[in-house]
């Protein structure tokens, strides 16, 4: 029984993952959510249900639009898969109503770190509707821990070390470190992880952050002088935190 649980977590966090799409796509765009059907972006003709199946729609259309035949992003059943993948990581072993309740709270938290790493690879944001999303859901589960003065710490060390070092910066170079999402987004996650989990997510995505950023430039990619979207270091230090 727990095995079929488990496949059936890797359906719903497929499922979930095709709204992620909807969200990443729209949400920077201030476009509705819900009500709003989806359309091809070249031809404009509105999706049939069976083109919006999970990872199937795109397999059975060989990547194509059902219509004009236009080339659908391979990004789109990606992250069907990965957010399917991710709740079939966070399902428990044992299914009790406490196991299930933390599942649904960790997979929460991983979407919206989905939709934050998406969103600033396109656009370079880390929007505050995400950023507030998070807070809603780790706030209450720090107040219920009652241990809240561990986790105060930690969101204040990342809140407040990253806005330090970025106002040095500015100081110094008279350029803009880190944005204010990502100061937030460190906040948040010092309320999650509390003090030591925090400065380690910190020094990790600097280290990652600045690989992939010298990698990049090697590749001739990017320059020193372009900037480059730093969340993504951060979010993939948090999905394994």
């Amino acid at each position: 029984m727990d095995t079929l649980f488990s496949f059936y977590s890797f359906i719903f966090g497929c499922l979930i993952g095709s709204f992620l799409n909807v969200v990443i796509l729209r949400l920077p765009l201030q476009k509705g959510l819900v009500l709003d059907r989806s359309a091809c972006p070249k031809c404009g003709n509105q999706l049939k249900w069976y083109h919006n199946i999970p990872v199937l729609s795109f397999v059975f259309l060989r990547g194509k639009c059902g219509f004009c035949g236009n080339r659908i992003s391979w990004r789109y059943p990606l992250i069907e898969v990965l957010t399917g993948l991710i709740s079939f990581w966070l399902f428990p072993d044992y299914v009790t109503a406490e196991t299930i309740g933390l599942y649904f709270f960790l997979f929460a938290i991983a979407c919206a770190l989905l939709v934050h790493f998406f969103i600033d690879l396109d656009h370079q944001l880390l929007l505050d509707s995400i950023n507030l999303y998070l807070l809603a859901l780790i706030l209450p589960y720090v107040i219920y821990n009652f241990v809240w003065t561990y986790w105060v710490v930690g969101g204040a060390i990342g809140f407040g070390s990253t806005l330090l070092v970025t106002w040095l910066f500015y100081k110094i170079r008279g350029q803009i470190g880190l944005s204010g999402g990502d100061i937030k987004l460190f906040g948040i996650l010092g309320l999650y992880l509390g003090p030591l989990g925090i400065i380690l997510n910190i020094f990790m995505s600097c280290m990652l952050g600045a690989v992939v950023g010298l990698i990049l430039i090697a590749a001739g990619k990017i320059t020193k002088e372009k900037p480059m979207a730093f969340g993504p270091a951060i979010i993939l230090v948090a999905l394994l935190s």
